[in-house]
């Protein structure tokens, strides 16, 4: 089994900026959102020490590991294949301000895989899918994984075999977890947060 979880809010998202693998720190509601799936996990986890915590190492899923690791008693390791997509020339611009660049990509649902010297979808899904072929078959695989938007679309989209239409579809909530198993997935949100004062 494996639950996925998408980083909560950055700056970078509540300012609308594209991030790829730029840094951007956690907001309160981030955090808050973070400490929510910590929560919603040790109520599912019957026994943590039999589980596993892996994220992409960029400061904002790592940030969120460490708050769910906090609150199952849990190490985190890191893996460069859970790291979001490279948007290249776009990192850290305004996603509004790339749109009126280029206005054929308001239309595109592909167009984060468009960016100047950044990955295409076919670069994220072999990395995804190599990371997900290397871990522990089921039932014996106990993962807790912390990744990012786009690269976590595509590894359930790799999880589920969905077409890449299919896998665009999916949306990428940063307030719910994805429970991946026997071939089914499945969203459980977290309780409801707000941003603190």
């Amino acid at each position: 089994m494996i639950y996925l979880c998408r980083h909560g809010q950055t700056f970078h998202n509540r300012e609308g900026r594209l991030q790829g693998q730029t840094e951007s720190d956690l907001t309160p509601l981030g955090r808050a959102q973070a400490a929510a799936m910590g929560e919603l996990l040790a109520g599912l986890i019957e026994d943590p020490a039999e589980w596993r915590i892996l994220a992409s190492p960029l400061r904002r899923a790592r940030d969120t590991a460490q708050a769910i690791g906090t609150a199952l008693s849990l190490p985190v390791a890191f893996d460069d294949r859970l790291l979001e997509i490279n948007v290249g020339d776009w990192s850290g611009r305004l996603r509004d301000e790339v749109r009126a660049e280029t206005p054929a990509l308001l239309d595109d649902p592909d167009w984060a895989f468009r960016a100047p010297g950044g990955e295409t979808y076919d670069d994220i899904m072999v990395r995804v899918s190599a990371w997900l072929a290397e871990q522990a078959p089921e039932p014996e695989r106990k993962l807790i994984v912390v990744s990012h938007g786009i690269a976590g679309r595509l590894l359930r989209g790799a999880y589920g075999g969905l077409s890449r239409a299919e896998v665009m579809a999916q949306d990428v909530p940063q307030d719910a977890i994805f429970r991946l198993h026997a071939g089914q997935m499945q969203r459980l949100a977290c309780a409801p947060v707000t941003e603190p004062v």
